[in-house]
C-alpha cells in the first residue's frame, strides 16, 4: 500500500519536473557565463554557412568578458545583464573584410550584441530578442 501510495506522489512530482524544464527562464549572469553559445539561427532562419566557415559565437567567461567569432571577424567586450536584458558594451572587432554574406551575416550579430536585447534560455538554446534581429543559441562544451 506504501509503495503506491508513494508511487502515486511521485508521478506528478516527475511530471513537474519535466515540464519546468521545458519552460524558458529570464537569462542570469550565473547560467550565462563559463559557456560557449553558438548561433544556429537567425529571426527563426537557420544558418546556411559556407563549408568552411564556424557558426558565430558567443563565449562568456565568468567576469562577463565575451569573446567570440561574428561571422568574418573576432570581437570581445564586457557583457551586462540588466532586467532579463544582454548587451556586449564597448564591442571591439578585427576588421578584415570577407564576401557579403558573411558580413551581412557578422553586422546582424554585432548589432544585436551591442544593443540591449531580451535574453531567455531554454534547456540549452539561448533566444537574443533585439529590436530589430533575434539570435538563436545553443551551448556547446568549450
Amino acid at each position: 500500500m506504501k509503495k503506491r501510495l508513494l508511487a502515486t506522489l511521485a508521478i506528478p512530482a516527475m511530471l513537474a519536473a519535466c515540464a519546468s524544464s521545458n519552460t524558458a527562464q529570464v537569462a542570469t549572469e550565473q547560467v550565462l557565463t563559463n559557456n560557449n553559445w553558438v548561433l544556429t539561427q537567425v529571426d527563426s532562419e537557420a544558418l546556411s554557412l559556407p563549408e568552411q566557415m564556424p557558426a558565430p559565437n558567443l563565449e562568456l567567461g565568468a567576469d562577463m568578458n565575451a569573446n567570440g567569432f561574428a561571422g568574418c571577424n573576432r570581437y570581445f567586450g564586457q557583457a551586462e545583464v540588466k532586467e532579463g536584458k544582454v548587451r556586449i558594451d564597448k564591442m571591439g572587432m578585427t576588421m578584415m573584410a570577407c564576401s557579403e554574406p558573411e558580413m551581412q551575416l557578422e553586422n546582424t550579430f554585432a548589432k544585436t550584441l551591442s544593443v540591449w536585447s531580451e535574453a531567455s534560455i531554454q534547456g540549452d538554446e539561448l533566444v537574443l530578442k533585439g529590436a530589430e534581429h533575434t539570435l538563436t543559441f545553443v551551448r556547446k562544451a568549450k
